[in-house]
């Protein structure tokens, strides 16, 4: 979809009914002055507008954030990881392309990958390239012990080292193996230095790798608190990829900010990952996506297994990271052709969450775990002019956001329209 029209004055949303990212209940009756990339104002109907301004009618509909999907792999194009970590980098920047405009058609306006993007990308993002896309927040390759869920060799695959120093070492476009803490560290200063804005690690066993038992921990204590450590003082953060809620418990102890998955934890965990402050990102989309369509597009059966062994439990996971108060943001860590899927997480969280907390989720929460609260995810002054209007209220509907997305009128990045069909 092309990009509609670049205001060059201000632009009035009128009489709006506002989900401001976070609120309860709708801000009945407002209007939002976007000025270039920002919120000027949120006003009363009666305020003194420019003249020139441009004015969209909003009665009947509800103004609300562009979407955040805060785990995503641009260049995941397909279930076999192990192919597209070996495929041409040439063929995956035109799947992230791809996958990046299907995101905004969605009104998701900014995206935070957790393994692969990198700064070729975002440099081409920055420089139009690709045409409009959501905002790219990246983190670079993964780290992952040698074995772990980032190490997608297969079992029998030939060794490879570094003749010249005698130490293991590989790495491929979506992840770097590093063993001990002084390679953790090498690592992550790696990927820190090609401008990531997080560290992703992998704590524990995965569905997609061919090697690791989906219920063990993986990277020692003393690996996961070097990796907190190097991220923290660079101004970064680590975000764990976590299924059993032995790996949950021990992000959170060690200070990790954002726990990915979490999906076998249980109220005990959920209680500490709390108390102590961390956020979990579940992917419900995924989940079920795979468990439906992966035996179909070549998920190896020891995989399917694995996915059965967690899919019972998935939704009931919300419900206890809910009542334990845990800041749960929302990601989809959708493969291959699967994204086209990626609204179904709103459907999926509906099951066992209420529509308000789903939408804060994907609003205020996201922002927050990313440090961009009160820029992103929200609607008041000051903030970057990410809109979505709806045809209808995705508090009493949240379909609305699903599906075809077909309740989404109009969808502004930075103050600029990209779809406009009111």
């Amino acid at each position: 979809m092309a990009k509609v029209d670049e205001p060059s004055k201000r632009v009035v949303f009128r009489s709006a009914r506002v989900f401001d990212g976070e609120s309860s209940a709708l801000i009945e009756g407002k209007d939002v002055v976007v000025n270039g990339r920002m919120i000027e104002d949120v006003a009363a109907p009666d305020f003194n507008h420019d003249e020139q301004a441009e004015v969209t009618d909003c009665r009947g509909c509800v103004l609300m954030p562009g979407l955040i999907d805060a785990h995503v792999h641009v260049y995941a194009a397909g279930l076999n990881l192990t192919r597209v970590a070996q495929s041409p980098m040439s063929y995956l920047a035109h799947f992230a392309a791809g996958f990046l405009r299907a995101c905004l058609d969605r009104g998701f306006t900014t995206v935070r990958d957790v393994g692969g993007a990198d700064v070729g990308l975002a440099g081409a993002i920055r420089d139009g390239l690709l045409g409009p896309v959501p905002r790219l927040i990246y983190g670079g390759r993964v780290i992952t012990q040698t074995g772990g869920h980032g190490d997608f060799r297969p079992g029998d695959h030939a060794l490879d080292g570094l003749v010249c120093c005698g130490c293991s070492f590989h790495s491929d476009h979506l992840a770097v193996v590093a063993d001990g803490v002084d390679a953790v560290r090498r690592a992550i200063r790696e990927e820190l230095r090609r401008g990531a804005s997080h560290i992703k690690i992998l704590g524990s066993g995965g569905v997609a790798s061919p090697t690791d038992p989906l219920d063990r921990c993986q990277y020692s204590d003393d690996e996961i608190r070097a990796a907190v450590d190097e991220a923290g003082r660079a101004g970064s953060y680590v975000a764990a990829h976590c299924h059993p809620k032995e790996a949950v418990r021990r992000a959170a102890a060690f200070g990790v900010k954002s726990i990915e998955h979490a999906t076998l934890i249980d109220r005990e965990t959920a209680e500490f990952v709390a108390e102590r402050g961390s956020f979990t990102v579940p992917t419900m989309a995924t989940l079920f996506a795979l468990l439906e369509q992966g035996e179909t597009l070549g998920l190896p059966a020891a995989s399917m297994e694995k996915l059965r062994k967690i899919g019972d439990s998935a939704l009931s996971s919300l419900e206890i990271m809910k009542r334990a108060g845990v800041k749960m943001g929302f990601g989809t860590d959708l493969l291959g052709s699967l994204h086209v899927r990626q609204s179904t997480e709103f459907t999926l969280r509906a099951q066992a969450l209420s529509a308000i907390d789903v939408l804060r989720s994907a609003c205020s929460v996201n922002a927050e775990l990313m440090g961009q609260a009160g820029r992103l995810g929200c609607i008041r002054k000051g903030a970057v002019a990410d809109l979505l209007v709806i045809q209808g209220n995705p508090l009493d509907d949240i379909t609305l956001l699903a599906g075809e997305h077909k309740g989404i009128a109009m969808i502004m990045k930075d103050g600029q329209f990209y779809k406009r069909s009111r």
